[in-house]
């Protein structure tokens, strides 16, 4: 299984190191206003404070403020701008009743709070019911079709569709321990709403992450078998496969051809669609690593 998670900096106690967050945010992107990203983290925080003292969190063992740091540095690596990355992180403390729309706005802009509202429109997708399917990883229907451009008829900053998607990857990593019930209901709306829209905004790695976790909660057994299969994690056979592109590259130069050489790894879900779809076993999908190359000439290859 793919993931893009970056763990969060953490003290002795559990609690989030903000600065050293901060500081590693600022490294990578000098362009940001460190002292509003550090007001709008100490809000996250103490607005979830609040909602624990007064007994009205929003699940039990989860974090509004660390959800919205997760979600930032997914955000991150989408080169989403500093707008974007505030109302990422103040979402989730929204969502939840632990701080108000209006607030937001004056605290930050109405850019960030327009930015929080639109997410806001698009959780509502979640609520709308499409009929007795079943729990499938494959065929789409005409309502799911008709569901995902409600959705995008809903988005008209694309800003806005990023934070979602970050947001319902954050959700789909962290349901692990709910009821099996909550875990199925979160996957088949993640396979079949929200993977399809990582496709079309073209985010691969969110949507490899997405599928491979839908597979993992709706077909757990089958998830299980192919990822014990797989003896190194996808990243690794990744790197694997970028090293071996080094080396034919070479190898092709010295020998004066040209080539574009491409590769990927399979992540688990293709693995899972192919055996599938072709009626066959692991032991028969002979490209879970594969290499392409495309040469000018005939003699070439």
């Amino acid at each position: 299984m793919v993931k893009v998670r970056e763990e969060q900096p953490l003290f002795v106690d559990g609690t989030v190191d903000l600065e050293l967050w901060l500081s590693k945010l600022a490294e990578g992107n000098p362009w940001v206003n460190l002292a509003r990203f550090r007001k709008v983290c100490e809000l996250s925080e103490q607005a979830e404070g609040k909602a624990i003292q007064t007994n009205t969190i929003w699940s039990e063992g989860q974090s509004s403020y660390r959800m919205g740091l997760e979600m930032a540095d997914i955000l991150i690596g989408l080169r989403v701008d500093e707008d974007g990355l505030i109302a990422a992180i103040i979402y989730r403390a929204v969502r939840e009743n632990q701080i108000t729309l209006n607030h937001v706005r004056k605290q930050f802009g109405d850019e960030v709070a327009n930015l929080v509202e639109g997410v806001l429109k698009m959780a509502a997708i979640s609520n709308i019911q499409f009929g007795n399917r079943k729990p499938i990883l494959g065929k789409k229907t005409d309502q799911l079709e008709q569901a995902r451009r409600m959705l995008l008829a809903l988005v008209d900053d694309v800003r806005v569709a990023l934070i979602k998607l970050a947001e319902r990857t954050c959700a789909i990593r962290a349901v692990a321990k709910s009821s099996p019930e909550k875990r199925i209901g979160l996957a088949r709306e993640v396979f079949e709403i929200y993977a399809p829209l990582a496709h079309r905004l073209g985010i691969g790695h969110l949507k490899w992450e997405l599928e491979d976790l839908s597979l993992r909660y709706i077909e757990p057994l089958s998830y299980q078998r192919i990822a014990n299969h797989l003896d190194e994690k996808r990243t690794a056979r990744q790197t694997y496969i970028d090293e071996v592109i080094v080396e034919l590259d070479e190898k092709l130069r010295l020998v004066n051809i040209e080539a574009s050489l491409e590769g990927r790894a399979k992540h688990i879900y293709s693995i899972w669609r192919k055996m599938r779809r072709k009626g066959i076993t692991f032991s028969e999908v002979h490209d879970v690593r594969a290499v392409r190359l495309l040469v000018n000439k005939v003699d070439d290859c």
